[in-house]
């Protein structure tokens, strides 16, 4: 079974537990970056208002995400209803015993929540120190009675004197993000839908529902996915360019390369269609594939391009040159494009961990050679008669012998 398969089961049964909201999600792709391989936000209040206010607004706002079908769920851990102890000093009392705040705040956090005391080493290893009550010392308020500050005259007095604990609400932790108080809110897409529709549905609802003075942000694998995705064009028209300028090189023209760059749309198209039709997310792993492919469809058509030219400078017809090539060139594509095929079918039938980028990447570049093959020697050589034509008709001048020098 696969994971998807795993967490619908798990979801199924944990629904039949009453009283007890349960999720499973998977661990991020890339440890570290957030704590799910889902969405990760950051739920800001720009006003610094109160915390319950922040509370109820984050939860109205999942309310709102939830409602999108591209999300499956979305939760947060934050909730102003734990129960809590507000410590109160009183100051006057403290002052007039000769006691500093800081010894009383000292006192009560070595013996609750503990302080380091020292290092000491043993058996090659270095430990540290920590000074706290045992558990059942520091249980219950009670257990407050037994902890004593020094004061001025240096007698031993009960902290209990001079603090008083008021049982309260609120939240476990609060963080900020961006200096404002922030809500984290964690979530995964529904089956059938990738991480950019979730993103793209949670934009959406910004735009809709979000509260005034409420703000959200990105982090984790989420931010770093949206700050990528503004990359991945750039990182294409890049690699694009940069076999322009080799090729060009190559062939000395500024036009006979574009037969092969305007070859490649139609292995990518392949890529894309044959990724669609099985269901699988023009992810990460899919963009690698496509960057990968425009290299194997760009050898196909600079191998009918190169021995098209050569007959051309043989002189060839230019219609003649242009199916000689892509006929003399025909099996030595097919026999390495099938055998690339056939070596990335492991990937695209892949399964266990890591299976979704091994199919993502197989199937994209087993799609995209597949098509770009078949269709490319067809269309290779209908692009290389117009731009060859286009260059003699430019240039007014063939490769011929210079009757002058003759």
């Amino acid at each position: 079974m696969s994971a998807q398969a795993i967490t619908a089961r798990m979801f199924g049964v944990a629904a039949k537990i009453p009283g007890a909201d349960i999720l499973f999600f998977s661990p991020p792709s890339i440890p570290g970056f957030g704590v799910s391989s889902g969405f990760e936000l950051k739920f800001l209040d720009q006003t610094g208002g109160s915390f319950n206010e922040l509370d109820e607004q984050a939860r109205a706002y999942m309310g709102s995400l939830m409602e999108r079908p591209e999300i499956q769920f979305a939760q947060s851990s934050f909730s102003t209803s734990y129960p809590q102890y507000e410590l109160v000093l009183n100051i006057p009392k403290i002052k007039e015993a000769g006691i500093h705040v800081n010894h009383v705040l000292g006192t009560i956090q070595g013996y609750i929540g503990s302080l380091y005391a020292a290092d000491f080493s043993r058996f090659g290893k270095q430990y540290r120190v920590y000074i706290q009550a045992l558990p059942e010392d520091r249980a219950d308020e009670d257990d407050l009675n037994s902890l004593f500050v020094r004061n001025g005259n240096g007698e031993m007095a009960p902290i209990t004197e001079f603090i008083t604990l008021n049982r309260v609400y609120g939240p476990q932790a609060v963080t900020r993000f961006n200096l404002f108080n922030s809500v984290s809110i964690n979530g995964a897409a529904a089956p059938g839908f990738s991480s950019g529709d979730a993103i793209k549905a949670v934009q959406e609802v910004n735009a809709t529902a979000l509260p005034n003075n409420f703000m959200v942000d990105y982090s984790g694998l989420t931010r770093e996915e949206i700050n990528a995705s503004s990359q991945t064009l750039m990182i294409i028209m890049l690699s694009v360019l940069f076999v322009y300028f080799i090729l060009a090189a190559q062939y000395e023209s500024y036009l006979i390369p574009f037969a092969v760059l305007f070859s490649l749309p139609v292995g990518v198209m392949g890529a894309y269609l044959t990724t669609y039709f099985t269901g699988l997310e023009a992810n990460i792993y899919f963009q690698i594939a496509l960057v990968m492919l425009l290299g194997l469809l760009a050898k196909n058509a600079i191998l009918i391009v190169e021995f098209a030219m050569q007959r051309r400078a043989a002189g060839y017809a230019l219609i003649e040159a242009a199916f000689d090539g892509a006929r003399v060139r025909l099996r030595p594509i097919l026999m390495t494009s099938f055998a690339f095929i056939i070596g990335l079918l492991p990937l695209v039938f892949a399964g266990g961990i890591g299976a979704a980028g091994n199919r993502s990447i197989g199937t994209g570049a087993v799609g995209g050679l597949l098509v770009g093959t078949l269709i490319g020697v067809f269309v290779i050589p209908l692009l290389y008669i117009f731009f060859q034509w286009l260059q003699e008709k430019i240039s007014s001048k063939k490769e011929t012998e210079d009757p002058v020098n003759a």
